[in-house]
């Protein structure tokens, strides 16, 4: 497994009406985790865009447990757990606030396609060559698949979101 931290500082303009960090941001977070985790191991963006390989987002998944606000230091935590597999590679990300509270838990599903024909392509050697070394052989045995979590469709916003509300104790 990968890991790698990224801080980000909350500034005004990412916040809504509410004071919380308006919920478009959070893709934004990601990706800049997302690029700076690939810059530490040497990899490119710009260069595999020269190359005429693209990486766009197949899918993305936000799961918001606490809120962040205006000038909360976050760190955003981008988890590879699985090997890339075929043209995919599946990022999973936590974000944290300065008192290390989980805020937030996500991924991105991206897919390494050709520029030219905007179809999947394999994922480029020198990529898998990077990222092999951090998976064991049970790692890479399994198939490429998202995180799921079994919970009910009609669950209730966390207690942190809703002003003026303390959760229930059941007294």
């Amino acid at each position: 497994m990968y890991t790698s931290d990224t801080n980000i500082r909350v500034r005004y303009a990412e916040t809504d009406q509410m004071g919380y960090v308006y919920h478009g941001n959070y893709a934004a977070y990601f990706e800049v985790c997302r690029t700076e985790a690939f810059r530490q191991l040497g990899i490119s963006y710009k260069d595999l865009e020269a190359e005429g390989v693209g990486m766009p987002v197949g899918e993305i998944r936000t799961r918001f447990r606490r809120p962040a606000r205006y000038d909360d230091l976050l760190t955003v935590r981008l988890l590879l757990k699985q090997p890339a597999e075929g043209s995919r590679i599946l990022f999973e990300y936590e974000i944290y606030n300065e008192a290390k509270e989980l805020l937030t838990e996500g991924h991105t599903l991206m897919v390494f396609v050709s520029m030219a024909t905007g179809r999947p392509v394999p994922i480029p050697g020198h990529i898998q060559e990077k990222l092999v070394g951090y998976f064991s052989d049970e790692e890479t045995a399994g198939p490429l698949t998202p995180p799921h979590e079994k919970r009910p469709a009609t669950a209730p916003a966390p207690a942190a979101f809703l002003k003026g509300t303390e959760p229930e104790t059941g007294e």
